[in-house]
């Protein structure tokens, strides 16, 4: 992993910057060393309380010659314009999900970081953690022999209870398809390969929604994206994927994710979250049984250190000293096409063959 010290920026200083800083705390080789956002006051609030050195608006940030990596954590309908900034600055960058809003907009960001020789990477980077890579590892090994289907559930996060304005979810560049929907995917192109045509059907469920966080800046919000889809995604390898992604489905007693082979079957934990059990029932097993973890734990499973983020940071950090690069740009793109695949198709009503493929990253273990 990367071996000299990088210095990094953070864009954003939003409701995920601590899960940042915390993550990345981890990592010494990983020094934050401003924060930038068009609120500045917000920004000098961020770094007076995580003992950041410089603060200024997003300007300051791209002109800091001390900065050698951007995280962008920016709202997602401005990640492809800052990251393109970033790029064009001199700066390698990592950026939240998703790596843009469109297809056209995801292709600018990827022509951005070739034309300027810096490196790209993306969330998700929850597929590195341990309970992806477990399950990774019980494919390549062939423990349920030949992958055939998948199943994927996405329920609401209830983000109206906790988040002070969630309005951004439920707005273009939002739903459960773009909010959620990446750290799904990443996991099964992870686990299965690339995507290559989509079927999907898709409807608002409730247009307005009533904002309960205790900390909240609005009441209600105005419901503009659709938030209960179901797609069908057949895979290059001929696997066939079923999923369910809404912002409407309160409590459910669905698996967040399944593998179903010739020879058994895996049940994932939360995607979104770096760890968690991956349980296997082959046929003929009387029950399930939990595999042993492939990987450290990122975090004590159950408690907030799942909230933190900072794997794909320093994933970046390791492809820029010529590493293996795993949450990568051009798998990050082909998450994003598959997930506006999966708009487009609910939209226009027909089939949807991406244009885009992509290599499963490169595995963190042995088999």
């Amino acid at each position: 992993m990367a071996k000299r010290t990088h210095r990094i920026g953070i864009l954003g200083s939003g409701n995920i910057f601590g899960r940042y800083v915390t993550g990345l705390a981890r990592y010494p080789e990983l020094e934050i060393v401003r924060v930038g956002d068009i609120d500045v006051a917000r920004a000098k609030r961020a770094a007076t309380d995580h003992a950041i050195p410089a603060w200024g608006d997003d300007r300051e940030l791209y002109a800091d010659g001390s900065v050698d990596i951007v995280v962008n954590l920016t709202p997602p309908v401005h990640h492809a314009r800052t990251t393109v900034t970033a790029l064009e600055a001199g700066k390698h960058v990592y950026v939240e999900k998703p790596l843009a809003t469109t297809v056209t907009d995801g292709e600018a960001v990827l022509a951005a970081a070739s034309r300027t020789g810096r490196v790209l990477g993306s969330a998700p980077d929850t597929f590195l953690g341990s309970a992806a890579q477990t399950a990774r590892k019980a494919i390549d090994s062939g423990l349920i022999g030949t992958p055939i289907g998948a199943s994927a559930f996405i329920g609401h996060s209830r983000a109206e209870r906790w988040h002070p304005n969630p309005a951004f979810l439920f707005q273009p560049g939002g739903g459960p398809v773009m909010d959620m929907g990446p750290y799904y995917l990443a996991a099964l192109v992870n686990c299965l390969g690339p995507v290559s045509t989509i079927s999907a059907a898709a409807r608002i469920g409730v247009a307005e929604r009533t904002v309960t966080a205790p900390e909240r800046t609005v009441d209600t919000i105005e419901v503009t994206v659709p938030t209960h889809t179901g797609a069908v995604l057949t895979f290059a390898s001929g696997v066939i994927a079923t999923t369910q992604m809404s912002f409407d489905v309160w409590d459910s007693d669905l698996p967040y994710l399944e593998i179903y082979g010739s020879q058994g079957t895996l049940s994932l934990a939360n995607p979104n979250h770096f760890d968690g059990d991956v349980r296997v029932r082959r046929h003929g097993d009387g029950d399930w049984t939990v595999l042993d973890p492939a990987l450290e734990l990122f975090g004590a499973v159950g408690t907030r250190e799942q909230a933190r983020r900072g794997l794909g940071v320093r994933d970046l950090a390791n492809a820029v000293e010529d590493g293996p690069h795993r949450a990568n740009a051009a798998f990050a793109f082909h998450v994003l096409e598959a997930l506006c695949a999966v708009e487009s198709s609910a939209q226009q009503g027909r089939s949807v063959t991406l244009t885009s493929s992509c290599e499963r990253p490169q595995a963190l273990f042995t088999v």
